[in-house]
This record gives structure tokens, sequence and C-alpha cells, in this order.
């Protein structure tokens, strides 16, 4: 119900995922007329919820109010036997909503939402966070690495991928404290083999290719997300409007259009629509508010890959893991903010 479209858009998504992917099955959770006149598509079940958390609601009207929310029925699906809950609705809201209802997984002390962003090698590289948590300790980034490292694993068979802590240069001395304090952390857990830590990596090496998972705080990650997908449209927007411009600039367009083709597809944003919700008990993804009916359909093929490559289990493995080799580096809470929040 959620997002800036709704059921005009979650609908087909649906029913394309479904055509995809004769395996799955899917939960549609929303108003009582929901389908209006269609018919349920195979595959599905209905599951009725009264109220819907809108763009502008609070977390806290998310969390005390709107208590028969199609956000918050659809979180508590996972633990009756649903394997994976997508949304396109408020972001602030799905985590809170979340956090509250499935808890973190033992040994995370903050969730992260993780998502992948192309580079020039006709691949992407996973990045985390993307908003959820502004102001980072060097702990938690520590975290975010031993679970982008699991989700890459799962969902990309990739069995040690590399990662990049993101800084202003790749010199351990460089960054605020909070940055080399991590990179000691990350350099100390790479040396016990929780993680392969390629070491500090700049923005352009996302695009790059350099690493396969690149971590930041919350803060710098949602502004680099939001300045990617606003280059990636800006691009597109541009070569559009230059080679219509004049019969020559037609001709040109012409000849170089299975090279157009294949750059707006590599760029296009919508290919790599939802943001895993790592650290919960439970596999959430979040599907961007604008996204039509082709973005939210990636998001739920994103979210079935998860949970059929077993990424919540190998998450809790690799945390597992990771609080035995170092419980001080992995278990020290931010009780404060913690609490603040």
């Amino acid at each position: 119900m959620g997002g800036d479209h709704g059921p005009s858009v979650t609908l087909p998504a649906c029913r394309s995922f479904l055509a995809a992917h004769p395996a799955a099955e899917l939960v549609l959770v929303g108003a009582a007329d929901l389908l209006g006149s269609e018919a349920l598509p195979a595959r599905c079940t209905h599951v009725v919820a009264t109220e819907v958390v809108t763009m502008d609601d609070s977390v806290e009207t998310a969390l005390r109010r709107k208590r028969d929310s199609s956000m918050r029925v659809a979180i508590n699906q996972l633990k009756d036997g649903a394997q994976a809950c997508v949304s396109a609705g408020n972001t602030g809201a799905l985590m809170a909503v979340a956090r509250y209802l499935l808890k973190t997984v033992d040994g995370i002390d903050r969730p992260a939402i993780a998502t992948v962003m192309p580079h020039r090698h006709d691949g992407y590289t996973t990045v985390l966070d993307l908003g959820a948590n502004v102001d980072c300790t060097p702990e938690n980034l520590l975290q975010f690495a031993v679970m982008g490292s699991a989700l890459v694993a799962a969902v990309d068979g990739k069995a040690e991928p590399r990662v990049g802590l993101l800084n202003i240069g790749e010199e351990a001395i460089k960054g605020s404290e909070v940055i080399k304090r991590a990179g000691e952390l990350l350099r100390a857990a790479s040396d016990q083999g929780q993680i392969n830590f390629h070491g500090n990596v700049e923005g352009n090496d996302i695009f790059k290719g350099t690493v396969d998972i690149v971590v930041c705080d919350g803060f710098v990650g949602n502004v680099l997300l939001k300045t990617s997908e606003g280059l990636a449209s800006m691009l597109i927007d541009f070569l559009r409007e230059e080679f219509g411009r004049g019969p020559y600039s037609r001709l040109a367009a012409l000849v170089a259009l299975p090279v157009l083709r294949r750059f707006k597809h590599r760029i296009d944003p919508r290919r790599y629509n939802g943001a895993a919700l790592l650290g919960l008990r439970g596999l959430v993804f979040k599907s961007h508010g604008s996204a039509d009916a082709f973005a939210f359909e990636q998001a739920l093929a994103r979210a079935y890959d998860a949970a059929r490559n077993r990424l919540l289990d190998r998450v809790h493995d690799r945390i597992g893991a990771a609080v035995q080799a170092r419980p001080q580096a992995v278990s020290t809470g931010d009780t404060a903010s913690e609490q603040a929040a």
C-alpha cells in the first residue's frame, strides 16, 4: 500500500515477479478492496490491513497509533512463516517497526540499510549504511562489514568478498578518529579471517568496482545514494535531449543506439532497487518510494534471492563467529544512543 503509487505499481510488479519465478508465493497485505474487481493472482494470499502508514507519518504514529497498518501486518507475517518482507513505504517507519517487532540479531547493535550501485565492469558494489544510522561508532562499521560480507556471499556467491572503508583518502592516517579506529578494527577482523578487508577507498572506487562492499555511516551513504541516482537520471535525460536536437544529432543517435541502450541499461537505477535491512531477525527489503512496476519487481526478486540463499542464517553465522573472535569489537553497544532512538 505504500510508496508514491501504491497498488497501481505493486500489483503489476507482483504479477510479473510470479511469472518469472514459478516456485515463489506472495502474501499481499493491504485494504479489503486492494484488488478491486480483479481476481487474486495465482500463488497469492491476501491478508487484510485496515490502516496505511503514509510517507508523512512520524515514527511514533507508525509504532503506537497504526497498529493494523499494512506495514506492521506485513512484517508480522515473518513470524507466521513468510521468508521476506518487501515495502515501498516510509523508510524511517519501516526500520522502526521492523526493529521493534523483529529485534536485532545477537551481536548487532544497529541494523543497516544495504543496496547495490553499478560499476564499470558491468557488475555492482554493495554499499551500507544508506541512512539508518546517521552517527556510527567504529564497532558499528565493523558490524556493517560483517553483515555486508554475509549478504554478498549469500546472494552473489563470493565466499570472501572484498570490503572497503569509505574515506577521504586511501592512507590509513586519513579521516576522522571514528574512521581511523574503524580501520583498525577492520584490519584486525581481516587478520582473524572474519572479513576480507581491502583498506580505505574513495567515492570513485564504488563505480570502479575496486571492492565488493563499501562501508560508511548512514549520513554519508544516503547522500551518496541520492547523488548517484540523480546523476544517472541526469545523464539519461541529457543524452535524450542532445540526440533529439536536429537531423545530424538524430543520425548520430541512430548509429550509437546499441551502445546507448547498453549504457542506459547499466546505469538505470531501477535495476538496483531493493535495499536490505540487515541485522534484523527477519528479512526486510525496502523499495524506493517512487519505484515503478519494473523497479518494484527488482526489489521482490532481490528479497526472493536473499531468502532462497539463506541470507539470515549466513548473517547469524558470521556474526556469531565474529563475536567469538572479538567480542569487544562486535558486541559493544551504544546504550545511550539506543535508548535515545
